[in-house]
């Protein structure tokens, strides 16, 4: 990636509905040449998709909960069994392979309480392989940002 690439990145992921016009003029390349590298860059994979970036509290989720889940085994196939039955849970935002005390690190999204007594007995408990979950709420989002620091 060079410079111009840099810059693409930095304007799509503020606003990926910018037009290529004003992509290429805020780049200094001709429409052609810009729609050409961000199709590379989408190919490369380096682009994954584009979305809306949702108001959390406005669509009725306004909970974020950390859970840690420790599970049972380490052997490969119950971490793939975990792995596979997280993903099928809508309000896992994202799930990370951990080191340290816990296995997995979770963001969860829920309404309120009541939402996540739900969620955590319908779908944390029953998950392959865990023998300990532990959750801590949110107070207050400080920092939360979609847009990497590409240089």
């Amino acid at each position: 990636m060079d410079r111009i690439d840099r810059q693409l990145l930095g304007l799509l992921q503020r606003d990926a509905r910018i037009s290529n016009t004003a992509l290429a003029d805020r780049v200094g390349l001709s429409e052609s040449a810009c729609l050409r590298r961000v199709r590379a860059l989408e190919e490369s994979g380096v682009i994954r998709a584009y979305t809306a970036v949702l108001d959390q509290r406005k669509a009725g989720l306004p909970v974020n909960v950390w859970v840690t889940v420790t599970l049972d085994t380490q052997k490969q196939k119950g971490l793939e069994a975990f792995e596979q039955a997280i993903g099928r849970i809508p309000e896992v935002m994202e799930c990370y392979l951990m080191s340290g005390q816990s296995d997995y690190m979770l963001r969860v999204v829920v309404a309120d309480l009541d939402d996540f007594e739900r969620l955590h007995s319908q779908h944390l408990t029953r998950l392959p392989n865990v023998s300990r979950i532990q959750s801590s709420f949110a107070v207050r989002t400080v920092v939360r940002d979609a847009v990497l620091p590409i240089r």
